[in-house]
């Protein structure tokens, strides 16, 4: 009888703690389902003579249009969200002055996102900003 009332009590305390412990357990999975990125990228030219833009998605779908999705997501995750850290494809361009601006508005792993950059030519965009903004 006593060794049944041990183990009754083992069994509780182990409940116990298997409950207490779930949540700790379950916090990151459950806060990676709750993340949330859904931005909207702009690219315009020099005093708006043209616009496009299009949404992203991370992690990226078949049902997206930007036509880099998967690398726009990687890079702004290697960058952490921070747009002004974007890996970018660093390479030369010429001194042309013809600038482009750039916007994202929307969510980063749920924290909302307002940038926007002015670069001197799409080609320096594209040595800063990468996949990001190529569509």
């Amino acid at each position: 009888m006593i060794l049944s009332t041990v183990a009754r009590r083992l069994a509780a305390a182990s409940l116990t703690a298997a409950a207490l412990a779930a949540p700790l357990l379950m916090s990151p999975t459950a806060h990676a389902d709750s993340r949330e990125t859904l931005l909207f990228l702009t690219v315009s030219g020099s005093e708006n003579t043209w616009i496009r833009g299009i949404a992203v998605q991370c992690p990226a779908t078949s049902q997206g249009h930007h036509p880099r999705a998967a690398e726009a997501c990687a890079a702004l995750d290697e960058a952490g969200g921070d747009l002004d850290t974007l890996p970018g494809d660093p390479h030369l361009c010429p001194l042309i002055h013809d600038p482009v601006t750039v916007t994202a508005k929307g969510t980063y792993d749920s924290d909302t996102v307002d940038w926007q950059r002015t670069y001197p030519n799409a080609c320096a965009m594209e040595a800063a900003a990468g996949p990001v903004f190529a569509f």
